[in-house]
């Protein structure tokens, strides 16, 4: 994996310059697994199946705190509206948090995305057009 690259790819997404398909094209070329977005330390980590890590962190301020409780509904609709409505990243990082998302695991080789809340509440949701079945 190219740190620099990674970082790149990871700075474009933040700042909205790339869809999230061509994000994680730009990773899986970068031999990515998967990533975890830690929202209460404000980094995301990007691993390798080799076991090598990239570390990059979220630039944004004045996020609001992850909500003691998981709201489901406001998580998907949050996710709907960054797939179907160009929400920023950073908006749909507000709305996450405020959804009780504490982080989330990306997995590219698996397709689907696994949100976790501070009880251990956790929502998958599948990459657009791919289901259980199809993997």
């Amino acid at each position: 994996m190219n740190a620099d690259i990674i970082t790149s790819a990871a700075h474009a997404s933040h700042a909205g310059h790339v869809s999230f398909p061509e994000f994680v094209g730009a990773l899986i070329g970068q031999g990515v697994e998967y990533y975890y977005v830690n929202f209460n330390a404000l980094q995301t980590s990007f691993y390798s199946s080799e076991g090598s890590a990239v570390s990059v962190p979220l630039p944004f301020e004045s996020l609001p705190a992850v909500s003691a409780d998981f709201d489901a509904r406001g998580l998907k609709a949050a996710i709907v509206d960054s797939q179907n409505n160009s929400q920023s990243y950073r908006q749909f990082s507000e709305r996450a948090m405020q959804s009780g998302v504490l982080g989330y695991f990306a997995f590219l080789r698996g397709k689907r995305v696994i949100y976790i809340g501070r009880q251990g509440d956790q929502h998958i949701e599948w990459f657009p057009g791919v289901s259980p079945e199809s993997t």
